[in-house]
């Protein structure tokens, strides 16, 4: 059974996680002048697939930052293996670690038990997107059960592009409650 998934529009949890650059990282909290903030939280090292992300994610920062979204991104590694991944894709984000089964939970986050002990030797979390607005609201989210299941980065830019231009007004979408 998964954790409950955090609604559209309401408020982004506390989570704090060590970063590699020896700073903490308050998730969902945008820093240097910027007001929004996209958490990318990836799967960890044994992924391939997000180290691809990552990279890409790396390259389109600048368009992010001049729509005034901070990014940062996260893993449940261990301080080395994210150095060691971090290493291939050189970031120019910050970067967390050591994201704990409580705090994926808090996320609703999808959280999978390794296949083997060569994949990795901890549970890890499933790929997530939270989009987290100036209010602490969560704008948009997306989340994964499985590493090739996650937006298109341009994409993604394109819609913040669209959201954030204050003529098109555009809401938080999916708040209807049942």
């Amino acid at each position: 059974m998964t954790a409950q998934k955090i609604p559209a529009g309401a408020a982004f949890p506390d989570i704090v996680v060590p970063g590699l650059d020896g700073e903490s990282i308050a998730l969902g909290q945008p820093r240097d002048g910027r007001d929004w903030q996209m958490v990318v939280v990836y799967r960890g090292k044994h992924c391939p697939m997000c180290t691809s992300y990552l990279k890409e994610l790396t390259t389109l920062l600048p368009e992010f930052h001049a729509l005034g979204v901070d990014v940062v991104a996260v893993s449940a590694d261990p301080k080395a293996k994210a150095q060691d991944q971090m290493a291939a894709v050189t970031p120019n984000f910050p970067v967390g670690y050591d994201l704990s089964i409580a705090q994926m939970h808090a996320l609703g986050l999808y959280v999978s038990e390794p296949r083997s002990p060569q994949e990795t030797d901890k549970p890890f979390a499933e790929p997530g997107i939270f989009v987290v607005n100036a209010d602490g609201q969560v704008q948009v989210t997306d989340i994964s059960n499985a590493p090739f299941a996650r937006p298109d980065l341009k994409t993604l830019l394109g819609g913040l592009r669209f959201i954030r231009n204050p003529e098109n007004n555009y809401p938080i979408r999916g708040t209807l409650a049942a």
